[in-house]
């Protein structure tokens, strides 16, 4: 992360204003009443946190930043990646206290003062990475997606902030950090948006957590009882167990940790016939051809976010190619959610029946 003036704090703030979505998990919702409680009300938006969990969330995120950039060491050794020199700059900013935290909060609210704000950002930059990385099984990506979007929260938390209500800034900022990672989350997972309605935002947090409280119980997690104690229906309880079970059960992974035996070793051999096999063969082909077809048909721009974001096995983070360009990563989220769609429509013109042959490209439609 580069070193930046206080005042650039207010354009940033602004823009993480404009950024907000509806849709986006309001931690202000949970939050409103003159006499709340530090968590109170936060489970249901699920967004809560367990009792400690912000000062442990502290703690280790700043054991994180040592541990992999330990001090006494000014500088990170050569060669380092993205995310190892953010970890190295991030860990030049000290925490706060809860004294501190307030006094700059107030500082800002009361005359919007730009330093004050940096220093609450910067101070909270590692509890950023701690819990991009606690959501980092659901984003098997670069994990500076994550941290981008937290920062973004983050940002958002110190506009949002009443240093007046009694609540430390550090517990408040961590909601809207979780907000944004979640949503940025649900919005790209496999290009499909994951949970759009209420629902299903609750279920993608809660259900893991409710099913493991259940079973710690002794109580076997079934789809009725999880969808009363969710307040969702049992169909999308199932809908959503099996997408989320489907994107972490890898087949190549061993069965158990001391075993060389594979998942797939213990599926029924249902290999497809010749004919079906040269029918997979004939429609891969068909929409690899169809693909490099449209790319042609891109700028240089388009055809560069569609090679190292969308088709890279080791997709770039938005930051790096919106430097790469000299725009903001903002405006790369924007293109490509624009190529997106201009890639769909070019495949339903060019490819037969494209919806019924490729349906599980098509299933956000």
């Amino acid at each position: 992360m580069s070193k930046r003036s206080s005042k650039d704090f207010g354009a940033s703030l602004d823009q993480g204003e404009a950024l907000l979505d509806p849709e986006v998990l309001d931690p202000e919702r949970s939050l409103e009443g003159d006499d709340h409680e530090e968590g109170e009300g936060l489970e249901e938006a699920g967004l809560d946190l367990e009792e400690g969990a912000e000062l442990e969330a502290e703690e280790s995120a700043l054991d994180l930043a040592d541990e992999l950039a330990p001090s006494g060491q000014p500088h990170p050794p050569a060669p380092v990646d993205a995310l190892q020199r953010y970890l190295w700059e991030v860990r030049q900013y000290p925490l706060l206290s809860r004294e501190e935290e307030e006094v700059l909060a107030r500082r800002y609210a009361e005359n919007g003062d730009p330093e004050a704000a940096a220093k609450l950002v910067t101070s909270n930059l590692r509890l950023v990475i701690k819990i991009a990385m606690e959501h980092q099984r659901y984003w098997m990506r670069n994990l500076l997606d994550l941290v981008q979007e937290g920062n973004t929260g983050l940002l958002q938390a110190v506009k949002k902030f009443d240093p007046f209500r009694g609540i430390k800034f550090s517990y408040y900022a961590s909601f809207w950090i979780k907000a944004y990672i979640l949503k940025f989350i649900m919005d790209n997972w496999r290009l499909v948006r994951l949970g759009t309605t209420q629902a299903q935002r609750k279920l993608f947090y809660n259900l893991r957590r409710e099913k493991e409280k259940l079973r710690a119980l002794g109580i076997s997690p079934g789809a009725r009882l999880l969808s009363d104690r969710l307040g969702v229906s049992e169909q999308e309880v199932v809908d959503m167990e099996q997408r989320l079970d489907s994107w972490e059960l890898s087949l190549d992974a061993p069965v158990r940790e001391e075993s060389d035996d594979a998942h797939q070793s213990f599926m029924p051999d249902d290999k497809p016939a010749a004919d079906e096999l040269l029918s997979g063969n004939q429609l891969r082909r068909l929409f690899h051809d169809q693909l490099m077809a449209f790319r042609q048909t891109l700028d240089d721009k388009e055809r560069d976010i569609l090679d190292r974001r969308l088709l890279s096995e080791e997709p770039i983070t938005l930051s790096e190619l919106g430097a790469a360009h000299n725009i903001s990563r903002e405006r790369i989220r924007q293109i490509q959610e624009r190529l997106l769609g201009k890639l769909h429509r070019y495949l339903r013109e060019h490819i037969q029946d494209f919806d019924e042959q490729f349906a599980d490209l098509t299933s956000s439609d």
